[in-house]
């Protein structure tokens, strides 16, 4: 097989296909960075974005009538808007507000959500079909799926939402020693119940 063949059929293409893989990735990122208020990371993003797509579209010029480099380059940017999304899950930055709404008694999952960690407001509400608690918790997003968890768990007929914080101020986090003190409690309160 010609060297230039596979140059032009399997090393290009793959090159073309990798960097722009790397450049919407990138550019996923650079966005969350600047949302998340991580500004010191976006232009670092920034940079390498375009320098990979410099790369990638320069390759694409040279062989403008090539359309495999075209459908290379379609699904480079349709992979790369996976890979983007994946690595931002995976990161998971951000703080979440969840809003929890029962009609039942609220007690055990408050006590389970504060010996886990996370502060909770609980308020009386007024629902469609009469009185509600309504609680509150602001928690990091690495820890939304631990907080479903403990929701379904307790209390599976509750309504919540989870909504993005964009800005706030305060301290929502306990203490090492706090946390001991929510899970011994914990502990005592589930003993003494049996």
């Amino acid at each position: 097989m010609d060297s230039s063949f596979v140059f032009t059929w399997l090393i290009l293409p793959i090159l073309i296909f990798t960097s722009r893989i790397l450049d919407v990735s990138f550019g996923t990122l650079r966005i969350i960075f600047l949302a998340k208020s991580k500004k010191s990371l976006v232009p670092l993003f920034g940079f390498f974005e375009v320098l990979i797509w410099l790369v990638a579209i320069t390759q694409i010029m040279k062989n403008l009538t090539n359309l495999f480099y075209y459908i290379v380059y379609a699904g480079g940017f349709a992979m790369g808007s996976f890979v983007g999304m994946y690595i931002e899950e995976k990161l998971a930055i951000g703080t979440l507000l969840v809003r929890i709404i029962t009609s039942t008694d609220s007690t055990q999952l408050v006590k389970l959500l504060k010996s886990n960690g996370f502060g909770v407001t609980v308020t009386d509400g007024e629902g469609a079909r009469g009185p509600v608690k309504v609680i509150f918790t602001i928690i990091k997003r690495k820890n939304k799926q631990q907080v479903i968890e403990l929701i379904n768990q307790y209390n599976p007929k509750a309504f919540y939402t989870i909504d993005e914080v964009t800005s706030g101020n305060g301290e929502t986090r306990f203490n090492k020693e706090e946390r001991k003190k929510f899970k011994l409690l914990n502990l005592l309160s589930i003993k003494k119940a049996k």
